[in-house]
């Protein structure tokens, strides 16, 4: 396991993948079963050639406007593949090379472009472009460590925007984390958050990070994501084009030294608000937007526990400011949400989702048609990725 999700301490009971990851996890592609009526209509999917042991399968992560999915499935070896599928359904392998550490597939702009991030024969991440015509692009950050478990990590499911400008982190030779932007010309700038830390695994994040997502880029360029203080408290930050940061804490967002609670920018639309959670002392999460001028809305879904690690979590916001994520009832287990501009909060299930503890229906992102995909986690503990139609 990389050192990334190693050093955070804990496995997420708020829809990381790095909890998957710490479990073990995965994909899977095909023919499923919708069901519609208050929860809409649902389709489950498997990629060709996707494992069907524990916690393998496949996973969807972003949806771009026409439909079109990047996500990747884990085979029977332990190996990934990036995936996408198009909205006929038809699954392709987008990757020449396989990945044994890593996610070759995180996030889709409407051109088709795809981004991923893997690791070499030493642990060592790369970033990966694929392009529309099927190029595939291999990038580091400058200053990016060389060490097992450093390198550039792409973010998800947000990391490109429909210009092609890429958004992610890396990790340096002493363990420190910094943001970066790649330009559509391939430029990369670092930049880090004011009052970022400077200790292992302490910096600027804009790549996944535990207890959830932390952040992306959006059309006008625009970047959110967190940054650990050297108490390791979490806080969010705003990048403007003109690079001038903006850090921010939600009300209510914890502040015990060590425990990792704080802010979790999530995704950014063009109108410039941002969904994500504040985890509070208690590691309780709760839904969070963040308008363009700064003023907070905090909600919780109904049915969401009250105990460390359960509660609310926004994961993706769409150009009409429906949000969709999930929440952790009083068993651990998840469930899928969607939150219209108004406040109005509907939730489903994948039928067939596991209701154990760490287990059940995790949403990634939403379209503008307000689609929204995602994975969860059968009663055997294979993953499989869905859609959601309004």
């Amino acid at each position: 396991m990389n050192g990334r999700y190693a050093s955070i301490g804990f496995l997420a009971a708020v829809g990381s993948r790095g909890a998957i990851a710490a479990c073990a996890i995965l994909c899977t592609v095909g023919l499923a079963f919708s069901q519609s009526h208050r929860e809409g209509t649902i389709v489950t999917f498997d990629a060709p050639g996707a494992g069907t042991g524990l916690y393998q399968g496949t996973i969807a992560y972003s949806i771009g406007p026409g439909g079109t999915i990047a996500g990747d499935y884990q085979d029977s070896s332990g190996v990934w593949h990036g995936l996408l599928r198009t909205p006929d359904g038809t699954i392709i392998e987008r990757n020449q090379a396989s990945c044994s550490q890593g996610y070759p597939g995180t996030s889709i702009n409407p051109a088709g472009a795809m981004i991923g991030f893997c690791a070499d024969a030493n642990s060592v991440y790369h970033g990966i472009l694929r392009a529309p015509d099927g190029a595939i692009t291999r990038f580091d950050a400058p200053g990016a460590g060389a060490s097992a478990g450093q390198g550039t990590f792409t973010a998800w499911p947000n990391g490109i925007n429909p210009a092609g400008a890429i958004t992610g982190d890396f990790l340096d030779a002493n363990n420190v984390y910094h943001g970066f932007l790649r330009s559509p010309d391939g430029a990369i700038t670092r930049f880090d958050a004011p009052g970022a830390g400077t200790g292992p695994f302490q910096g600027t994040l804009v790549s996944l990070f535990q207890p959830a997502s932390s952040g992306g880029i959006n059309d006008e360029g625009e970047i959110t994501g967190t940054y650990v203080d050297g108490n390791n408290i979490v806080h969010g930050f705003l990048r403007p084009r003109d690079g001038v940061i903006t850090t921010f804490d939600a009300p209510g967002a914890g502040t015990v030294t060590g425990s990792l609670p704080g802010t979790y920018p999530a995704g950014i639309n063009a109108a410039g608000v941002i969904a994500g959670a504040y985890f509070d002392n208690g590691i309780l999460g709760h839904g969070l937007l963040r308008a363009r001028d700064g003023a907070f809305t905090a909600f919780q879904v109904p049915g969401a526990g009250l105990g460390p690690f359960q509660g609310t979590v926004a994961l993706a916001i769409n150009p009409e400011g429906t949000v969709t994520g999930n929440y952790v009832d009083a068993n651990g287990a998840f469930h899928g949400y969607l939150r219209t501009p108004d406040g109005a909060i509907t939730k489903f299930d994948v039928p067939g989702a596991s209701t154990v503890a760490g287990e059940g229906t995790l949403p990634y992102s939403i379209n503008a048609a307000g689609v929204i995909a995602g994975y969860y986690f059968d009663k055997n503990n294979v993953v499989h990725g869905f859609l959601r139609f309004p």
